[in-house]
């Protein structure tokens, strides 16, 4: 198994110059670094001007685990080789390491480096990364992960106050002409120190997205280092794949916390709520959800001040709302977007309250008071739609409840919370605190979490509350059946985007058709599960198209087997390769009218890839046989050339290919393809 350690770039505030000085006070031993017990130079080298020091060290290091797992393991120390390559005149050292104990089962590589901080001269930034790989060792991985993962730079300036920077000395003209000459491959410069230590620099100087120790502490809370790890290694990752739609880090966080920083875990779990909120558009639900005048009417809920600790308090007065009347008025669905609604303002929050109090606020607290709760709330509906959001807001909004305060709970509780129990995390389970009767008031109740002059009135507080009463909805307000199905169906027709599976041998197409020949066909998809091939056809026949999905064919019926590349229909965009979670943007600008085909198909070997579209007989076979299955989430629209820069779903192809795009236009020569333009995300 192999684990991977990156830390934050940490900033000392001191120059380079001292921060060097006191690294050097480590060697050949260190008291202040117990874990240090000595090092031996193996090879050190200057170049001529001196500004470049090359030192490669034996060091080693007492093994951090119990005395009994030391005995077994028949070592009380290890060994690592240091190399360290430090340029004076750009100001950096990098620091290379790998382990020569158990070499033979467990490699440890480490590369830290220092830099001049990019903004401050006076300042110096440390990055490290690790990997460990474990091949066969058993019983001690852990004690040998701790000793990958150590940190090497505890050590403070000690006595001196101030060092100058270093300038080059005087050269002879004969060292001149030496250092002009040819270069022994086996000299300094081999090593490559110019070439080696310039991207780092300019890694640290031109990379906006790193995180620092400072920043996190400051703005996310106190980290351990593995945990400070693993936020910089999934936030990497959605650098990778979803650039220009990375949440906020205090969001990455409540997703690593949700599954106790279980990277894997909790990168699956982003990554399938990146594809919901993007389907349904959630991004934008506060500046586009307006709730129904009968919700803001008789919907017990809103937001009331802060809790003790700092956190946005909403208040729900559920036993005083009428959820049977709600939803036979507005609908299950938008019900829903309300709650998301709620969840969305309430991160807000948080980060209003994290500026307000300078200290990092990333949950909220709810009071939920349940007077006046009876049989009515557990209408099996009800009960059903109300578990259909507690797993919506589960599955996408971890750990964003600090604390939920249950008072005045009625005898009919333990009842719903039977029911609601099994849905609702453990994580937050245990953030649940409940009183029955008065037992909310005095010590050990509200006053706890809660301010004495933010108590609302009804609960006998100083606050008066302006959460709407709620109570019954008149039954002359209630939507007739068809009304309501019609209401509930509103929210998945106002999604553009759509979910598909592809099978091997069974591909998923999209079918266009262009009634002019200066149009632009743009698309945007996720790739959720698998590697898939997406081209683009075009043919002047018109495809049997299924009833199911306006604009895009059924299984089995697909272009007759029959059919000739290059005859019946030809390829537009050359295939592209997508990978598992990439997001991919891009347009085609067609060039005559006809019906042209998305096509996005399982990802073979190219000796195995056909060169020609399925026909009705494989796609039979693949459909009965079991096999793999690819999973995408995609959106495509047709703009008229004129209005292509205008929209705002093309957007990202208009920022990101639209150069190309008129590149391609200008060179294009083979008839085909007027232009196109393809950006991977």
């Amino acid at each position: 198994m192999v684990q991977r350690y990156q830390s934050p770039v940490r900033v000392y505030k001191y120059p380079f110059e001292l921060v060097m000085a006191a690294y050097e006070k480590r060697f050949p031993t260190c008291p202040q670094i117990p874990v240090f017990l000595g090092s031996e130079v193996l090879r050190e080298s200057r170049s001529p001007d001196g500004a470049v020091h090359v030192v490669e060290r034996s060091c080693r290091l007492r093994v951090d685990a119990p005395r009994l797992l030391r005995k077994i393991a028949g070592v009380e120390h290890v060994v690592f080789v240091q190399t360290n390559i430090l340029n004076w005149k750009e100001r950096t050292l990098l620091i290379e390491a790998h382990n020569e104990t158990f070499a033979n089962r467990v490699v440890v590589n480490e590369h830290c480096s220092y830099t001049v901080h990019p903004e401050n001269e006076d300042w110096t930034c440390f990055e490290q990364s690790a990997s460990l790989d474990i091949r066969s060792f058993f019983g001690f991985e852990n004690a040998l992960e701790k000793i990958a993962m150590k940190q090497y730079t505890a050590n403070v300036k000690r006595g001196t106050s101030h060092i100058p920077r270093w300038t080059p000395a005087p050269v002879r003209e004969e060292d001149a002409r030496n250092q002009a000459g040819p270069r022994d491959p086996s000299s300094l410069e081999a090593h490559g120190p110019r070439s080696t230590l310039g991207p780092a620099l300019e890694a640290v100087s031109m990379d906006g997205d790193k995180l620092d120790a400072d920043y996190i502490e400051r703005c996310l809370g106190h980290l351990t280092p593995m945990q400070e790890s693993c936020l910089i290694q999934l936030r990497h990752w959605l650098q990778e794949t979803h650039k220009g739609k990375i949440p906020k880090d205090e969001h990455i966080l409540r997703f690593l916390r949700a599954h106790d920083f279980h990277l894997d875990k909790a990168r699956e779990m982003l990554r399938q709520s990146l594809s919901w909120r993007k389907q349904h558009q959630v991004d934008l639900l506060l500046q586009t959800w307006q709730p129904p005048a009968l919700l803001e009417e008789f919907y017990a809920g809103g937001w009331h001040y802060q809790d003790i600790d700092g956190r946005p308090l909403y208040i729900l007065r559920l036993g005083q709302m009428d959820t049977k009347g709600l939803m036979k008025a507005v609908g299950e669905e938008a019900l829903l977007r309300h709650v998301l609604s709620v969840n969305e303002e309430g991160q807000k929050r948080c980060e209003g309250s994290t500026r307000q109090l300078g200290r990092p606020i990333s949950s909220w607290t709810c009071l939920l008071d349940l007077e006046g709760l009876n049989m009515r709330h557990l209408w099996r509906p009800g009960v059903k739609a109300l578990l259909r959001m507690i797993e919506v807001v589960e599955d996408n909004y971890p750990e964003t409840l600090g604390r939920l305060l249950i008072v005045r709970a009625p005898r009919v509780f333990p009842v719903l919370w039977t029911l609601i129990s099994p849905f609702i995390n453990e994580n937050t389970r245990r953030k649940f605190l409940i009183y029955s009767g008065s037992n909310y008031q005095g010590p050990g109740g509200l006053v706890d979490y809660l301010d004495r002059e933010v108590i609302p009135d009804f609960l006998g507080g100083e606050s008066v509350c302006n959460v709407p009463e709620g109570g019954l909805v008149p039954k002359s307000l209630y939507m007739t059946e068809e009304e309501q199905e019609h209401t509930d169906q509103l929210w998945q027709w106002s999604e553009t985007y759509h979910s598909a599976s592809v099978l091997r041998g069974a591909p998923h197409e999209v079918a266009v058709e262009i009634l002019e020949g200066e149009s632009v066909i743009t698309w945007d998809f996720d790739i959720l599960r698998g590697d898939v091939v997406f081209s683009l056809y075009h043919t002047k026949q018109a495809p049997r198209l299924g009833a199911r999905e306006p604009g895009t064919r059924a299984s089995g019926q697909l272009i007759d087997k029959g059919w000739v590349l290059g005859r019946d229909y030809s390829r537009v965009e050359a295939p592209l390769v997508c990978r598992e979670g990439e997001s991919i943007q891009g347009s085609h600008v067609t060039r005559w009218p006809g019906v042209y085909l998305l096509q996005w198909q399982m990802h073979s070997p190219p000796s195995s890839v056909a060169c020609s579209l399925p026909g009705v007989d494989d796609v039979l076979t693949a459909l009965h046989s079991p096999g793999p299955k690819c999973k995408l989430l995609y959106y495509c629209e047709v703009l008229a050339s004129e209005d292509f820069r205008g929209s705002m779903s093309s957007l990202e192809s208009c920022t990101s290919g639209f150069s190309q795009l008129s590149a391609a236009t200008s060179s294009s020569s083979s008839g085909q393809s007027h232009s196109s333009s393809l950006v991977s995300r």
